[in-house]
């Protein structure tokens, strides 16, 4: 790996948002030359693919406010503080769909935008699903749960109805654990 050719010469917190801050710095390459950078500093997340005894694959759809659109998505949350990334991806498996796990493993790991943005997602997989109640936040009402084969959701990406990079990120983690195409 080739060593940075820049130094940070200034770095400032310009705001301190509830999902994210906005960090500037500003830099100077070796050649003197100056420049800025902007970063969303984020959390993070955790992800997960909910697959039923039967296959089937849950999926949420809500609305996503940046684009005022609904979305087919694998339920996912945001990191608290220091929080254990599994236990995230348990409390928004149960939150979000209402089934519950006892077998639940890291897929990998994701950067959303690494261009501007520190948000890394926590993928896992979450098998022997046991249902039960959803314990949705005030901007999850809407949300509806969805049951889906592979081949199904590979259909969706493809036709691009399924177009949220996390959940086409988790189905390709969970088709390389299992060997699927």
């Amino acid at each position: 790996m080739k060593p940075m050719n820049f130094k940070v010469i200034k770095s400032e917190i310009l705001f301190r948002g509830k999902v994210f801050d906005l960090k500037v710095d500003e830099i100077e390459y070796d050649s003197g030359n100056k420049g800025i950078r902007e970063v969303a500093v984020h959390n993070g997340g955790a992800v997960v693919v909910p697959v039923k005894d039967d296959g089937k694959i849950i999926l949420v759809k809500q609305f996503r406010y940046p684009f005022q659109d609904f979305l087919l998505e694998l339920p996912a949350g945001k990191l608290e503080p220091e929080e254990d990334p599994q236990e995230c991806a348990t409390r928004e498996l149960t939150e979000e769909t209402g089934y519950s796990s006892d077998s639940i493993s890291k897929l990998g790991k994701i950067y959303t935008t690494p261009g501007f943005c520190t948000e890394v997602l926590h993928i896992y997989l979450a098998e022997n699903l046991k249902s039960g109640n959803h314990n949705r936040e005030e901007g999850e009402y809407g949300m509806e749960v969805y049951e889906f084969t592979l081949e199904e959701i590979n259909e969706k990406i493809m036709s691009g109805e399924i177009v949220d990079a996390k959940t086409i990120s988790g189905i390709h983690f969970y088709k390389l654990r299992k060997g699927l195409n």
